[in-house]
């Protein structure tokens, strides 16, 4: 038994306690338990039919649309998390919607230890939140995926505070339209490891509100900036994508 652990830990994948039983978070049939968010409509407002089920996969469509026009959309799961083994499968499919931003080709995210969406403006693009970024290749350059972006937010690599936006992750490249495993162990405010297809590709420690941002500041309870729960969403940014396997296992702090 002791060596099969030390030979876990130092294989490139990740050793969890078999805390608990996979949660589905998605039925497979409606989207019951989640709530839409979406840039300049009321939290609820689907606009467009934005998220949806199309034969038993979660779907982010824009067939509702004529253009985007920067209505950023998340779909909140309704409990919040602290720690957790979160994972699903995604893959991108069809054609970016018209007046899309460049960055935003094949490109979604999970955002974990984020905000609560009633506390969200209405003209708000993203919640204050970790980011998971998810890319899709354009069938020719590198382009990795599970990257870490932090709207509102900072975390801790290495022993020094990072402040930039996103972080890319060293994972392969995902060109087309497979389904890709995504697995993100979040263990409160101690560490968030980002894994696809069973690889750890992206580890950091200490998720934190940003200072420097007023909305994110405002969250901070009695000026505490670190960030131990929160919600998790699913991004809409303008180019379709499916999720399916939406699943989660509680873990022991």
């Amino acid at each position: 038994m002791k060596f099969w652990l030390i030979l876990c830990c130092l294989l490139p994948t990740t050793c969890l306690a078999d805390d608990g039983d996979w949660i589905q978070l998605f039925n497979g049939k409606d989207l019951t338990g989640w709530t839409p968010k979406i840039r300049y409509h009321e939290l609820g407002d689907n606009f467009a039919n934005t998220f949806r089920v199309d034969d038993g996969l979660l779907t982010v469509s824009y067939d509702g649309y004529d253009q985007f026009g920067e209505q950023f959309g998340h779909l909140f799961y309704e409990t919040p998390f602290s720690h957790y083994l979160f994972r699903c499968e995604y893959r991108f499919i069809g054609e970016q919607c018209p007046g899309g931003p460049g960055w935003a080709i094949r490109n979604s995210g999970v955002m974990v230890h984020g905000e609560s969406p009633e506390n969200m403006g209405k003209d708000q693009d993203f919640p204050a939140s970790i980011e998971v970024q998810l890319l899709g290749g354009n069938g020719k350059d590198q382009r990795s995926t599970g990257n870490l972006c932090t709207p509102g937010t900072n975390v801790v690599m290495n022993g020094e505070l990072v402040r930039r936006h996103c972080t890319s992750s060293q994972s392969e490249t995902y060109h087309g339209d497979q389904w890709v495993t995504v697995e993100i162990e979040v263990r409160g405010n101690e560490v968030i490891k980002h894994l696809i297809d069973g690889k750890v590709i992206l580890s950091y420690e200490k998720p934190q509100l940003d200072d420097r941002d007023e909305h994110a500041k405002s969250l901070a309870k009695d000026g505490d900036l670190m960030l131990s729960s929160g919600t998790i969403s699913l991004q809409s940014e303008s180019h379709p994508v499916q999720f399916r396997k939406v699943e989660l296992k509680v873990l022991s702090p």
